[in-house]
């Protein structure tokens, strides 16, 4: 018995370099060369003084001392200045608007194809890709095309009188919003359709057999059970709809400020990448909310 205890504690400690161990850590790695390295740089400038042509060093020597220094002028500024609290709302609120547009008419539309013959269900999803076929710059220059005041939509309402004037659409909140839903729809009917897709029907029949209404047995039961892709639709779509800055730039106009923007703004308007840094920091922060309520709830799924 004691030999077979020091057989398995050896074949134990052999194992750490196993294959299995370095499929799981090549990625950790990778994740630290490319994403935490690149975050720790943003920190170190956004902690840092902008000089004339380059951000001040962090760490300096007095003898055979290291001193660091730490500016932290850049996220009080933060705190205290309107105009960046305004544009950090601004951007949540175009985020939650798109997350909640998106989830009411993409929601239908997975379960439709949830639904649908087996047969029909491969032609949907490839209709659901099909716009990331083609350049997503490209499409957003097409809706600007259609929502110009001389555009397509304006020209076919006047044609038809159904408006005396043509209707300004382009550069609003309006256009902004069509560019976002448009673009962010599809990452809310995928994860829709795969968690629909393996609901158990038996459920629903049973439902019906007790008396329950179809609305009912949708809203109690469909719809709860759905859970887990109404949060990854939501988290695909709301995470990187606050930091867009294509959309805004192109379709939203001067007064719909949002945090893409600013960054730009910042970095090669202004020259100030400390403040450019905090900014993009707060945004982090702000990101890693949602998807730390996200991991908490696939962790409670798990358990």
């Amino acid at each position: 018995m004691m030999g077979a205890t020091k057989h398995k504690i050896s074949n134990d400690g052999r194992t750490w370099l196993s294959g299995r161990h370095w499929v799981i850590g090549l990625p950790y790695l990778w994740f630290l060369l490319l994403a935490l390295a690149p975050l720790l740089i943003v920190l170190k400038i956004s902690l840092s003084e902008m000089q004339t042509t380059a951000v001040s060093g962090m760490f300096s020597w007095h003898g055979t001392w290291p001193t660091i220094k730490l500016d932290v002028s850049s996220y009080v500024f933060l705190a205290y200045d309107e105009l960046y609290l305004a544009t950090y709302l601004s951007s949540l609120k175009y985020a939650a608007l798109t997350t909640l547009i998106c989830l009411t008419m993409g929601y239908p539309f997975a379960y439709f194809m949830a639904r649908a013959p087996k047969h029909w269900q491969a032609l949907l999803v490839m209709l659901i890709m099909l716009p990331f076929w083609t350049s997503f710059l490209l499409r957003i220059y097409a809706w600007k095309t259609l929502l110009v005041n001389n555009g397509i939509i304006n020209n076919a309402l006047l044609s038809l009188g159904l408006i005396a004037a043509p209707i300004e659409m382009l550069n609003t909140p309006f256009s902004l919003m069509i560019g976002m839903v448009y673009s962010y729809l599809p990452f809310m009917i995928l994860p829709l359709y795969a968690n629909l897709s393996k609901l158990d029907l038996r459920y629903l029949e049973a439902a019906a057999d007790l008396g329950s209404s179809p609305f009912k047995t949708f809203w109690l039961i469909t719809v709860p059970l759905s859970k887990a892709g109404i949060i990854a639709g939501c988290m695909l779509v709301f995470i990187p709809a606050v930091g867009e800055y294509v959309i805004p730039e192109l379709l939203g106009g001067p007064n719909t400020l949002m945090i893409g923007r600013v960054l730009w703004d910042e970095f090669f308007s202004n020259n100030d990448w400390p403040m450019a840094c905090a900014v993009t920091m707060v945004m982090l922060l702000l990101i890693m909310l949602p998807m730390a309520v996200y991991n908490k709830y696939q962790s409670e799924q798990a358990d």
